[in-house]
């Protein structure tokens, strides 16, 4: 078993023109669900991801199994654009791919958690995993995604308007 917690994710995208008429990519993101997210926007979201065990499954399998957990669909069709990776604050290792493809987060229907809450209650709850998905403009998801998933967006935004991989981003 791994001493490091590992998360693996897909970002869908999709090419729009930017402001300055420039090639860019709005994301489909998703608010992470549950009482202590609930009133919060700047820094709740999160690309659609999750823990796996890397003796046990390849990050590629863990993203798409994750992908369909939280938004209840399966990952659309499209070539996998690899994002790297990047250590978040608690220390967890996050690998993201992108994925060029529109998918209607109407259709989503987020898997669940529970957890006691009020915590301290005795009571256990259940909670959707992400409570609601959006595309967003890259600055807006900067703004929106935790701080160590910023660099996903920013890798693919130098990939879609520089056409630089994003390993040189």
């Amino acid at each position: 078993m791994s001493t490091v917690r590992r998360s693996a994710g897909v970002l869908l995208f999709r090419v729009v023109a930017g402001e300055d008429g420039q090639p860019d990519a709005e994301v489909l993101i998703g608010h992470m669900g549950g009482p202590l997210w609930a009133r919060r926007e700047t820094a709740a979201w999160s690309v659609p991801k999750g823990e796996y065990e890397p003796a046990e499954e390849e990050p590629a399998a863990a993203a798409r199994r994750e992908f369909q957990e939280e938004l209840g669909l399966p990952v659309p069709d499209g070539v996998w654009v690899p994002l790297g990776e990047a250590r978040q604050a608690g220390g967890k290792i996050v690998t993201v791919w992108a994925v060029d493809a529109w998918l209607d987060p109407a259709g989503a229907v987020p898997g669940t958690f529970t957890m006691e809450w009020p915590k301290g209650s005795g009571v256990l709850r259940e909670f959707p995993e992400m409570d609601r998905f959006a595309w967003c403009t890259p600055d807006e998801a900067l703004e929106r995604l935790v701080a160590g998933q910023r660099v996903f967006v920013e890798r693919l935004r130098a990939y879609v308007r520089e056409g630089r991989t994003p390993s040189e981003a």
